[in-house]
């Protein structure tokens, strides 16, 4: 009679399982399919990869569900199997063996085995599977809201709040992380690493970050005879130069290379002749806090390559250019009037003499250095950050694995360091 039990069973028992390895395989080949190839046969009218990318549109819910039916399953696989085997063995040997068996049963045929097939045909696995999985979510779809609602509240008791909305990866994270491992086997270049990194940093970066400080900014007054005015211009090394009447902070308009020249030949070459009032450009202003992305998108909108920067009182703080956004991505962009990074002086020890307003990003991209870029925006001001004070000439900081040696500071301004290579270079 346990023998007919036994048998009896044993079919049910190998169903579950193979049921079971269907749930690990979902559960593996989804999580880990590529988006982008299923994006695009999803755009090419492949069912499957619609269904996948539904399913991945709820990455929660969808593996909550799975993991429901996997856990369903196996329980009840397990139950069966310790009803017959502590039938045939009484007390609690007959439990360690059902115990035994199932956990060998499950983790070869049930997990290792599906699983390991799924990572190698991620993508096929998970199209063959989309349909039976879409199914098992709308199943179970109410109570793995439930679940999620019950989880949140329990974590909110720990401090930890988050919304149903909350994503389970962020696809910036997820594309950086793939560009770092590629890049570390060998497969992405430093360059191109830098530009894909630039892409994934603008709607995290501030105008603020890359303007040219008002410091640094060519301004004209705008009241100046038109022979002297047009001399300043041309002194210039910039085609768009900024015009201010009374003081810095009162920009009037913008004066364009383009403009002047056009201007010059209606007058047939006499300077004097030249209104510039009615050449200048309309200033445009943006604020300070204005992310790279949306000023990226301002730009093409506007079909506009210079904007003034401004802090919540007004004042002007900077100016920022297209090719100053182009160049968070591409790199510095060179023409017969730049350096290669102005204010950096490599030495022939492997250390750099750098000045103050140097910006960190531009270190870090002309030494393959990896320097913070989150604490402050020059050099000057992560040094200051890290010291917590304004240091003196001389002195010496170590951090982030480089030397600091402040060579010159003019009033409350670092305006000279020398920065070595890391310091762990030579134990690598």
């Amino acid at each position: 009679m346990i023998l007919t039990a036994i048998l009896g069973l044993a079919p049910i028992v190998i169903a579950l399982l193979a049921i079971s390895a269907l749930f690990s395989a979902a559960e593996t080949s989804l999580t880990a399919a590529s988006r982008a190839r299923m994006h695009q046969l999803e755009r090419e009218g492949d069912r499957p990869a619609k269904r996948v990318n539904k399913l991945l549109s709820d990455q929660e819910t969808m593996i909550g569900a799975v993991l429901l039916g996997n856990n369903l399953v196996n329980i009840l696989a397990s139950a069966l199997a310790t009803q017959v085997l502590t039938a045939a063995i009484p007390g609690p040997w007959g439990v360690a063996a059902a115990t035994a068996t199932m956990t060998v049963l499950v983790l070869v045929f049930a997990e290792v085995l599906p699983k390991t097939l799924a990572i190698l045909k991620s993508d096929d696995v998970a199209r063959f599977l989309s349909g039976p999985t879409l199914i098992v979510v709308r199943v179970f779809g109410p109570i793995i809201y439930t679940i999620q609602w019950i989880v949140r509240r329990t974590l909110r008791l720990f401090g930890v709040k988050l919304t149903m909305e909350v994503d389970v990866l962020a696809a910036h994270e997820e594309i950086r992380g793939a560009v770092e491992y590629h890049h570390s086997e060998g497969g992405v270049e430093s360059g191109d690493r830098r530009m894909l990194g630039g892409v994934l940093d603008l709607s995290d970066m501030d105008v603020s970050e890359i303007m040219v400080h008002r410091k640094s900014i060519t301004l004209i007054d705008a009241d100046l005879p038109a022979r002297e005015l047009v001399a300043e211009a041309l002194e210039a090394q910039h085609t768009r130069i900024p015009l201010y009447r009374d003081n810095a902070d009162n920009i009037v308009g913008v004066l364009h290379a383009r403009d002047l020249l056009r201007a010059l030949a209606a007058a047939n070459g006499d300077i004097d002749a030249i209104d510039v009032a009615t050449i200048q450009r309309e200033p445009w202003f943006i604020p300070d806090t204005t992310n790279l992305k949306d000023q990226l998108n301002a730009f093409l909108k506007r079909r506009s390559h210079f904007a003034l920067v401004v802090d919540e009182y007004g004042a002007l703080q900077g100016l920022v250019t297209l090719e100053d956004i182009l160049e968070e991505i591409v790199g510095e962009i060179e023409d017969e009037h730049d350096t290669s990074v102005e204010g950096l002086r490599p030495q022939v020890d492997g250390s750099v003499h750098v000045d103050g307003h140097v910006t960190v990003r531009d270190l870090n991209r002309a030494m393959d250095w990896r320097l913070p870029e989150g604490d402050a925006v020059t050099i000057a001001g992560l040094v200051i950050h890290e010291a917590q004070t304004i240091p003196e000439p001389g002195q010496i900081f170590i951090f982030h694995h480089h030397r600091f040696q402040v060579l010159r500071r003019q009033r409350n301004q670092i305006t000279g360091l020398r920065i070595s290579a890391r310091l762990d270079e030579g134990a690598r």
